[in-house]
């Protein structure tokens, strides 16, 4: 029986990173309110890009060197019923909240840049409960999920920032899990630094969610 030929076509070579590419207008703008900003909130829907251009951007300027650190953080506050004591170190306690983010930087690091970077610190995962007195000079901060977190806690975050560093603060004002008296105060913060030379606000809506179609349909009827 006559062997089958093989095919002399090369497969197709998987690039190891994924790069930064707004999927709408809403995004780009983002994007660049990022650059040329200090500080840059941003509100958006769940699945708009709020949290994915926003790690991107932040890999992209440590792939050139225009930061020497990442660091992550978000208020550790459980959505609906809580899941009790978490053992471990404090960065473990936290990591099971920033699985997104750390899913998404190694999609835009590749995994080997991600684990040896978050070996050295240049990637820091950080509770935003222990911020306070530290300062971050030459890095580029995230604050994600900024809906549970209370006035206060974005002020103290804001203020941490260093020479030549950028913060973004990002979050669903329609999603928040804060519970009781707790009262989040990402949309006051928004509204008293309107306007505020190097502060961008950016907004995004139903029309940048592309993780999937469904998700704008199922939050408009659940508003």
């Amino acid at each position: 029986m006559a062997r089958k030929k093989q095919s002399s076509q090369k497969q197709p070579i998987r690039p190891s990173r994924k790069p930064l590419k707004p999927k709408t207008k809403n995004q780009e703008n983002y994007i660049i309110s990022m650059a040329e900003s200090d500080i840059t909130f941003c509100a958006g829907p769940a699945g708009s890009g709020k949290t994915a251009v926003a790690v991107g951007l932040a890999c992209e300027y440590i792939l050139a060197d225009k930061v020497e650190k990442i660091v992550i953080t978000r208020p550790v506050v459980e959505s609906g019923r809580g899941l009790g004591f978490l053992p471990g170190t404090l960065t473990e306690k936290v990591q099971p909240y920033l699985v997104p983010i750390i899913e998404e930087m190694k999609l835009y690091l590749g995994v080997d840049t991600y684990n040896s970077m978050r070996a050295t610190n240049t990637i820091e995962i950080c509770p935003l409960e222990y911020m306070r007195g530290r300062n971050f000079h030459n890095t580029f901060m995230i604050l994600d999920e900024a809906q549970n977190a209370t006035f206060e806690q974005i002020k103290m975050f804001l203020t941490r920032i260093g020479v030549n560093s950028k913060a973004v603060v990002n979050g669903d004002l329609d999603q928040t899990d804060l519970r009781g008296d707790a009262y989040g105060g990402l949309h006051e913060c928004m509204k008293l630094l309107d306007d505020l030379e190097g502060v961008a606000i950016c907004k995004l809506d139903f029309s940048d969610i592309v993780r999937n179609g469904i998700i704008a349909r199922v939050l408009s009827r659940l508003r």
